[in-house]
This record gives C-alpha cells, sequence and structure tokens, in this order.
C-alpha cells in the first residue's frame, strides 16, 4: 500500500489537451485531528481543452445536496480558471474514484484539502509550462484565471496554449503544492447556482425515473409485505396472458432484507400495463412468526420495560440516586417517536441491461460500489462485467445507500434478456423501505433549588435484530447533556424486530434529537429558567469535551462552539424581547451533529381548534472557517429546518401483523408549500476545518417546534407525529 503520499499523473486528453488524475489518502483523519486507520484513494480529473474550456469530473452521486457543483468548485478555484468556462461531468462507478458515496454528510470534510491540492497542482504544472516556454523560473509566474502571467516581461499564455505541454511536465507531489490563501478566493465562498437548475425546473428528463435505453421493457416487483416472507405459490401462468405482458415469473431470493427477496416480477411493454397485470396477482406467502410484531405490542412492552432496570448500561457518571435525593425538583417524562420512510419524492428505481455475461446499470444510488457487488454476489457475475452509471437521484436521504431496487432490476433483466427499467410504486417505497427506528425514552432528572441541572437519567428501549442492535437504533453513550451532569445514567433494552431498518437524514439524531431536547426544555421551565439562559449554564465555559477512544471516536463536543450558536440564533430571533400574542410561541433547540453545531428557534402559533401555524424559523449554524457555497449552504440549511418541520407535523408509519399500514401521501403528509415558513439562515463562522451541510440542521427543528408548541398552548408534546395530537383548547 502507498502511505501518506499524494499522486498526481498527467497524460494527454482525447482533446488534445491536459488530462490530471489524481490519487490521495482521505481526508477524513485530518479534518478530524486523528492520524488516519488506514490511507485510502481518492481521484479526480482535470480536462484542459486547447480552446481552454475546462472539464472537471464529479466523482460522487448527486441527491440534490449539490455536491456535483461543490467538489468542482473546490479544484476550480485552486487551478485558477473562471468558473464560465467550466463544464461539470458526472462520474460513473470506477475504481479510480474510491468513495464514492452520499452519506453522513462527508463530502466537504472529506475532500476539502484534497479537491483544492489537485486544482493547486494542475495550476503550479501549467506555471511550470509557461516558464519553460519563456526560459524563465516558474516562480516568477503567476497565474489569473484561465492564464499563466509573466509580470516581469508583461507575457501571458492561456491554459489551452499550454495544456498539451504540460501534461509531459514531471508531477508535483499533493503535499508539496501551494495553495490560496481564502482572502484571494473568487470562487469559493461566492454563491453559485446549480447548473442543473435549469433542467430541474423545466421537467427535462435527468433522474433515474427518466432514463430510457432502445428496447427497453418496463417492470414491476411484488414481495410480501410482511418483511422477508417467503413465496408458496402464484398465479403467474395466468398475469402471462394479459395484454401487453411480456413475462411474469417468480423469484427465489435470500434471507438479506437489503437483497434480492421471494417475489413476483411482471415485465410488459409499458410500466402501466405491468402494473395493471400485477394488481391481479394472487399469491400465498408463508409470513412466518409475526407474534409482537405491532407498533400497539411495542409501546406496550416498551413502556413494560420501562418500569424495570436496563439490560444493558451504556454509560454511568457519579451517583444518579444520590443527586435525585438532593434536588429541588424532579421531573420525569416518557418521549417516544415513531418508524419512518424515507418517502424520496422519485421513488427506487433502476434500469438495468443483461447481455452476453455483462450488465449495464442505470441507477439513482447514494452507494453504488455496495449495489455493484450486491449484483456480483447475487447474479454470479464478476464485478469486472457491471458497469454503474450514477443518475440524478430525486432524494435520498440515506434510502438509497442500500441497492435492493438495483439487484432487483439486474436479476429481472438477466432472466428476461432485454434491458428493463423497474419502478416502485410510492406503496413499495413505503412497505418496503429500510426505516428509521421508533424509539422510546423514559427520562427521569433533577434540578436544585439554584435552577442546576444535578441528576439525568434515560431508559432508551429500542430494536434489534437478530441479536444485535438494529441499524440506526443505538444511542451513543456520549448523547447531550453526558458530559456536563456530574451525576448521569443511560441505559437501554432492546425489543426483537422483524422490520429492516437503516438510516435516515441525520439518523439517530433525528430522533434523539426530539426526545433529549424537548425533555430539556421541560427541565428549563421546572427550574424557572429561560430555556436560553438554561443551556447558557448548562454548557459552562468555552472547552472540548473529548470522546471517549473506540472505533467511533468522534472529534469531541465544544462548548464554546455551541453557545456561540445558540447566542446567534437569540440575538437574530429576538429572543425574549418580543411581546407575543395569546396562541403564539417560540421554542428553542440545539444540536450537534455530523461535526456540525446548530441552534434554531420556532415561532409557531396554534388556533383555539388546534391548527397549527409555522409563522417563521431561525437557523444559527457553525460549519467551520468557510462556507464554500454559500447560495446552496443557505439552501441545505432551509431544506433540512423544513424536512424536520413536515416529519414532526406528519410523518409517522404504524405496523400491524408485521405489516405498514400506510401507502401513501394521504396517510404520510410531506410538508405542503402553504405550510412552509420562511427560514432565516445564519453561520457563525470559525477556525475549524469545514464540514458538510445535507443533515445537521434538521435535529433542531423538531424540537423547536414542539417547544414552541407548548410556548403558546401549555401542552407538552411527547410523541410524533403533531398530526395525532388534539392541541385544542377544549382537549
Amino acid at each position: 500500500m502507498l502511505a501518506r503520499r499524494n499522486f498526481l499523473k498527467a497524460s494527454l486528453a482525447a482533446s488534445g489537451g491536459l488530462l490530471l488524475t489524481t490519487s490521495f489518502p482521505s481526508a477524513r483523519a485530518a479534518t478530524l485531528g486523528k492520524a488516519a486507520a488506514e490511507d485510502v484513494a481518492l481521484n479526480a480529473y482535470i480536462d484542459i481543452a486547447p480552446s481552454g474550456r475546462v472539464t472537471i469530473t464529479a466523482k460522487n452521486p448527486e441527491i440534490g445536496q449539490g455536491v456535483k457543483i461543490m467538489l468542482p468548485m473546490l479544484i476550480a478555484e485552486e487551478l485558477d480558471v473562471s468558473w464560465d468556462d467550466v463544464v461539470i461531468t458526472q462520474a460513473d462507478l470506477d475504481t479510480r474514484y474510491p468513495e464514492q458515496s452520499a452519506g453522513g454528510s462527508q463530502a466537504t470534510p472529506r475532500n476539502w484539502l484534497p479537491m483544492r491540492r489537485v486544482g493547486a497542482a494542475g495550476r503550479q504544472m501549467l506555471m511550470a509550462a509557461a516558464a519553460a516556454e519563456w526560459g524563465v523560473p516558474a516562480s516568477e509566474c503567476g497565474t489569473r484565471p484561465g492564464e499563466v502571467l509573466h509580470a516581469a516581461s508583461g507575457r501571458s499564455l492561456s491554459y489551452g496554449t499550454l495544456a498539451a505541454k504540460a501534461a509531459a511536465l514531471p508531477v508535483p507531489g499533493l503535499d508539496s503544492v501551494k495553495l490560496k490563501d481564502p482572502k484571494d478566493f473568487r470562487i469559493i465562498g461566492k454563491p453559485t447556482r446549480n447548473i442543473e437548475v435549469p433542467r430541474i425546473v423545466t421537467g427535462q428528463p435527468m433522474f433515474g425515473i427518466d432514463v430510457s435505453v432502445p428496447g427497453m421493457l418496463y417492470a414491476v416487483f411484488q414481495k410480501c409485505d410482511v418483511h422477508g416472507g417467503r413465496l408458496v405459490r402464484s398465479n403467474v401462468a395466468e398475469i402471462r396472458k394479459l395484454p401487453g405482458v411480456r413475462a411474469a415469473f417468480e423469484v427465489k431470493g435470500g434471507r438479506d432484507l437489503r437483497g434480492l427477496l421471494d417475489g413476483v416480477a411482471v415485465v410488459a411493454e409499458s410500466w402501466w400495463q405491468a402494473n395493471r397485470a400485477r394488481q391481479q396477482l394472487d399469491i400465498v406467502w408463508d409470513e412466518g412468526d409475526i407474534t409482537g410484531q405491532s407498533s400497539v405490542a411495542f409501546a406496550a412492552t416498551a413502556a413494560e420495560l420501562a418500569k424495570g432496570k436496563p439490560a444493558d448500561i451504556l454509560r454511568r457518571d457519579g451517583d444518579v440516586a444520590q443527586g435525585f435525593a438532593k434536588a429541588a425538583h424532579v421531573v420525569e417524562a416518557a418521549y417516544s417517536y415513531p418508524f419512518l420512510s424515507h418517502i424520496d419524492l422519485e421513488p427506487q428505481n433502476c434500469t438495468a441491461h443483461f447481455a452476453d455475461g455483462r450488465i449495464e446499470i442505470w441507477a439513482p444510488t447514494q452507494n453504488p460500489a455496495p449495489g455493484s457487488a450486491l449484483v456480483s454476489r447475487t447474479l454470479g457475475i464478476p464485478e469486472t462485467a457491471i458497469k454503474v452509471h450514477m443518475v440524478r437521484a430525486g432524494g435520498g436521504f440515506g434510502r438509497r445507500l442500500s441497492n435492493d431496487y438495483m439487484v432487483e432490476a439486474a436479476w429481472i433483466s438477466k432472466v428476461v434478456g432485454a434491458p428493463v427499467k423497474l419502478v416502485w410504486t410510492r406503496e413499495d417505497d413505503m412497505r418496503h423501505d429500510l426505516y428509521r427506528p421508533a424509539g422510546y425514552h423514559h427520562f427521569k432528572a433533577g434540578v436544585d433549588a439554584s435552577g442546576r441541572l444535578v441528576a439525568f437519567s434515560d431508559h432508551f428501549v429500542t430494536f434489534r435484530e437478530g441479536d444485535a442492535i438494529a441499524n440506526s437504533a443505538d444511542m451513543p453513550a456520549v448523547e447531550f447533556p453526558a458530559r456536563l451532569v456530574e451525576n448521569l445514567e443511560y441505559g437501554v433494552s432492546m425489543m426483537r424486530l422483524r422490520a429492516p431498518t437503516g438510516p435516515l437524514r441525520a439518523p439517530r439524531s433525528n430522533g434523539l434529537g426530539f426526545a433529549f431536547q424537548g425533555f430539556l426544555d421541560e427541565l428549563a421551565h421546572a427550574a424557572g429558567r429561560d430555556p436560553v439562559a438554561f443551556a447558557r449554564d448548562l454548557l459552562g465555559a468555552p472547552r472540548l469535551l473529548p470522546d471517549p477512544p473506540g472505533p467511533r471516536q468522534g472529534p469531541g463536543f465544544d462548548t464554546g462552539r455551541m453557545r456561540g450558536v445558540i447566542d446567534l440564533v437569540a440575538e437574530k430571533s429576538g429572543w425574549g424581547k418580543t411581546a407575543l400574542p395569546k396562541g403564539t410561541g417560540m421554542g428553542l433547540a440545539y444540536y450537534f451533529s455530523h461535526l456540525g453545531y446548530f441552534a434554531e428557534v420556532v415561532q409557531a402559533s396554534v388556533s383555539p381548534a388546534g391548527e397549527i401555524t409555522v409563522d417563521k424559523v431561525w437557523v444559527a449554524g457553525d460549519i467551520g472557517s468557510q462556507i464554500i457555497n454559500p447560495l446552496n449552504a443557505e439552501n441545505q440549511a432551509q431544506g433540512a429546518a423544513l424536512d424536520g418541520i413536515g416529519t414532526a407535523l406528519g410523518h409517522g408509519l404504524t405496523i400491524e401483523a408485521g405489516k405498514i399500514v400506510q401507502g401513501n401521501f394521504d396517510t404520510v403528509l410531506p410538508l405542503r408549500m402553504r405550510q412552509a415558513p420562511p427560514v432565516e439562515v445564519h453561520f457563525n463562522v470559525t477556525n475549524h476545518p469545514p464540514t458538510g451541510l445535507g443533515e445537521p440542521a434538521l435535529p433542531p427543528a423538531i424540537p423547536a417546534l414542539v417547544n414552541a408548541i407548548f410556548a403558546a398552548t401549555g401542552k407538552r408534546i411527547r410523541s410524533l407525529p403533531i398530526k395525532d395530537i388534539d392541541l385544542s383548547a377544549s382537549a
């Protein structure tokens, strides 16, 4: 393995210009201030044509987070080209591009320095080519967008003119290249519009669901609504006789709930014909043991478990019993949140073409490499025989980190021997998701006579899959306010779950933030304290609280950064300075998630009939020293806050007899445009490495809303969604 070294390879592009291929270790370890566990190579390509046009390949999947613009901005800045001269292309899955994934808000921290270095290396090579042309030292050369300058003689040469010569020069080590001073940035830090917005708003085909290839057929796939149910028999012989149907067959899959399962595939000349035929399927399933697999049973079991001692202790500091004994006020409350579906606006889909032992795939995936590996294992073909095109996704939020839809399309195409587009219905999407797990928290806390939090405990009841805790159903031992309370205990008990779970935008944090921040607001009021003042006192003096060693060790928690965003959002919202009318309240919440510190204030009004209007949201965030694209950053923070509010108001799934009850937007209610409030975003720029934005602004929005509703009505919301709670004056 090549350890702790950076490399850049130059060659002639097909255009006759300069093609730069880079590889360098992951920046994640450096960002978190730790040595890398292992070195990971990343690749980026710069194609400089003789005309001066610069084509930059974006290696990561684009799911709406703006990474297709952001990564090329980093390269273009250090290369020193005009953004107007840049053309961006989307990479396919390629072994030259490690970490081709979208998730965890990691694109910025992992690529902030590496992508800048490849741009700077290209710029250095172009200056060396010009210096050789002029017979002067390279140190006497500089650049302006698209040109190398020699100030002493007043000469200049365009990048296009120099590209071929630069391709033949020695390549500098990426560790040695000089990066720009941020004060000289022309692209980074400037609001830059997404180049694909015109195509999106005019409805041009660009998403996975829009893919069309010659000779393509359309497929649907019926699985058991009890997850992992086995196929016993079906009427596929009758289905084959229906109009337009080209094939109908049974699939015997495996036991992996994230892979190919049992089901019936219907392939037709149009998707409408395939889906119509599907509606006439008659299938007998073996559902297996679904005892206790219902939302009602889970809630009852969680309540019973909470009466006893936790099965395991996650964290124990001090003596909580003594802390409660000394407290002036002791508060107990039970919080819960439901299962959630990702509800991407674009349902899962994939186009696949199997022929001559090879398969070509067009997939709106967040994680194409594991998808390719899954197809390889399931179909029994080498990964070298698989070509994956990454197509823009109409939302992901963690759902497309798994690739069950990809392997389904690949299997169906192999059976029928033709290109096939598989499209899920909305009901498929909700009933065969990888769900945000539900969770149950039984809190107890004590404050002393001065309003200081002196004891805190949580008995967390969650889910297991087999013998292990279910995916995204765990809670970190450092969950806030751990490390800030002298006497604290976190315990956990688990229940068996059949349904598959997985990460959803701000995994874990989207549920934990609601429960913990809602309860902390209760404690502030029990102590007779203003929530902002209570938060400041709890955080204390600015300092870094390190995470304990371990495989998931993070960068620690900076109390000063959190206080900074709380103070900023309090200032911008006019917290405590405005008299609000009856039925209107403001709520505060704050949270550290995915390396971002965010505090948010929601103002909401509740009518006597219980109707909620979210009047406005203020967001304050700290994502480090540089906002790469302020326009996209504002949009991401706004979208995350609105996503959180929509989730709190109208999202939630229930399980009955092992099946998801809800199936469409008549029962799971996404935020409507008329419900969307204005969201005002502010950033606190601090001297820390830049971090991502897809997730960290979401968790505080949910508790800030429920805390605002309490301020407006005096009624606490301890379970979600809010639509299921009667907030009328008579309730």
